[in-house]
This record gives structure tokens, C-alpha cells and sequence, in this order.
């Protein structure tokens, strides 16, 4: 068992982190099925990769329904909660930490559990097709339209290559130098034409209500949240990685404050995420 747990224990991880978008969520799912486990006849765990992601993927889809509910009656908008540093997979297959990058997590919130399943089993744990129906006990051409289904959800055709872009630690630090000198012009032409900025407060902190449109109002906004927290003698901005990309942590004495998190193509902001729930950023 001890064994198991070793080998799969961060790619379980990522499974359920990507299918629900929460950290303490996924670290519940994993302890949980390895506790069940120890009640599993060793006969049935001969493919023991497969029936421990069902495991989860079923755990997953049980907490989907009352999660679901609570954030239909979520105050604002509601984003997932930002990963910090990287999981250690543990396996000798390559996963594509790249799809844990957080503007993917968003977009993944457009799918059914099905559709979710499918389509984070396929692009970021590799699996084939075959796996994939056997773990979900569908058929292939049934987990083939899932798949097709999600990225059309997504905005992704069907022969674009999923490889999303992370900004450098160049591009960040110049985008803070920025909203530190208060330069809207500067800010401004490092966004998108049509960036939206939506931040997730919970009703726990200050955030807006709903996405913010255009460079100029979103340039507005971040320069105002920037002027206010860089007020407080005690807060300090750091750069470090979450969910495989760079995001800007703003921390004081108390803890962090606020996590920014930046989706850039063709080094143009096109989403910008600030997370400000408290609930969310207990993470060292």
C-alpha cells in the first residue's frame, strides 16, 4: 500500500485538482480512496493505475453535485483556487503540467463532469481512448464525442494543438513595474483589446461583482487595487510559479492578500484572474 501511495499519489493529485479546482478538495479525494483501498481484495487491483483514477474520478463526480449547488448561490464570480509550486507526479510518463495552467482551469468550468473527465484524462494525463471508456464505463466512440464536445465548449477546434502560453518572469516583472509607476499607458498595451478581468472575492473581501471589459477599465481597476495594497507598509509582492505559470502573490504581515493571475497570448494579457477569498489562499 505503502507503495502505491508513493507511485500515485501526485498523479492522483492532478486528476482531481484538475476536476474540481480546489486544493483541499483534492487532497480530501486522495486521502479518502487510499483509506478505501486498504479494503480493496489485491485480486482487483491488478491494473492498479486505472482503479485508482476511477476511484477518484468517482469522488470527483460525487462532490461535483454539492459544489455545483453551492456555487450557484456563490457570491460574484467564482474562480478556482490557485495552486502554488508544482505536484511531483511520480510517474515515469511525462504529464502536461502545462494544463494545470489556470486560465485551462476556467475554462474547464464550462464542462459537464463527463465532458471534464474526458477531456483532463485525454489532454493533461495522456490517457488513450481505450483507458479512458474503461474507466468511465462508456464506450470509446462514446468518450470520443465527450471529448470533441468539451473542446468545442471551450473554444478550441478540433485540429488547434492545446499548448497554452505562460508568460516570462521578464513579462511579469515588467507588467508590475508598470501598475507600480501607475503608467496606464504602459499597461494598457500589454493587454488585449478585449481583456477581461474577473476577480473572485466570495463575499469574504473586496472584489468586483462581475468581469470587468476594455484595456482601459481593466487597466483602471488594477491600478486602483495596486495603489491600495501597496499603501500598507507591511504588504510584499512576489513572483513565484502556480499552476505551471507565473502569478503574482500579494502578502503581509497577516498572510497573502491576493493571488493575479495573467492568461497572455502574443504577450497580450487576455485574462486577468485575482483571487481575493481568503478561503482560497491559505496555502503557504
Amino acid at each position: 500500500m505503502q507503495e502505491l501511495y508513493t507511485k500515485y499519489r501526485g498523479l492522483l493529485l492532478k486528476l482531481a485538482y484538475q476536476l474540481t479546482g480546489s486544493v483541499a478538495d483534492a487532497e480530501d479525494i486522495v486521502q479518502d480512496v487510499f483509506v478505501k483501498v486498504y479494503d480493496v481484495p489485491p485480486e482487483r487491483l491488478a491494473q492498479p493505475k486505472a482503479y485508482l483514477c476511477k476511484m477518484v474520478t468517482n469522488r470527483c463526480r460525487d462532490l461535483y453535485k454539492s459544489a455545483r449547488r453551492k456555487r450557484e448561490q456563490y457570491f460574484g464570480e467564482w474562480l478556482p483556487e490557485p495552486l502554488f509550486g508544482t505536484i511531483d507526479d511520480g510517474m515515469d510518463t511525462v504529464v502536461r503540467s502545462d494544463l494545470l495552467s489556470y486560465g485551462m482551469l476556467v475554462l474547464l468550468e464550462k464542462l459537464t463532469p463527463s465532458e471534464r473527465t474526458v477531456f483532463v484524462l485525454r489532454e493533461a494525463l495522456g490517457f488513450g481512448y481505450e483507458e479512458i471508456a474503461e474507466l468511465m464505463d462508456k464506450t470509446d466512440a462514446n468518450c470520443r464525442k465527450l471529448y470533441s464536445r468539451a473542446r468545442a465548449k471551450m473554444g478550441i477546434s478540433s485540429h488547434e494543438q492545446i499548448s497554452p502560453e505562460p508568460a516570462d518572469e521578464e513579462w511579469v516583472q515588467g507588467f508590475l513595474a508598470a501598475l507600480e509607476q501607475g503608467n496606464l499607458t504602459q499597461i494598457v498595451s500589454m493587454l488585449d483589446q478585449n481583456v477581461v478581468a474577473i476577480a473572485d472575492g466570495g463575499g469574504k473581501a473586496n472584489a468586483a461583482v462581475n468581469p470587468i471589459i476594455t484595456r482601459e477599465h481593466v487597466a483602471q481597476l488594477l491600478t486602483g487595487i495596486f495603489r491600495k495594497l501597496t499603501a500598507r507598509a507591511d504588504m510584499q509582492i512576489e513572483v513565484r510559479p502556480m499552476n505551471g505559470q507565473l502569478g503574482m502573490v500579494f502578502r503581509t504581515s497577516e498572510g497573502i492578500h491576493m493571488v493575479g493571475m495573467l492568461q497572455v497570448e502574443n504577450n497580450l494579457a487576455h485574462h486577468v484572474y485575482l483571487i481575493r477569498n481568503p478561503d482560497k489562499l491559505n496555502q503557504t
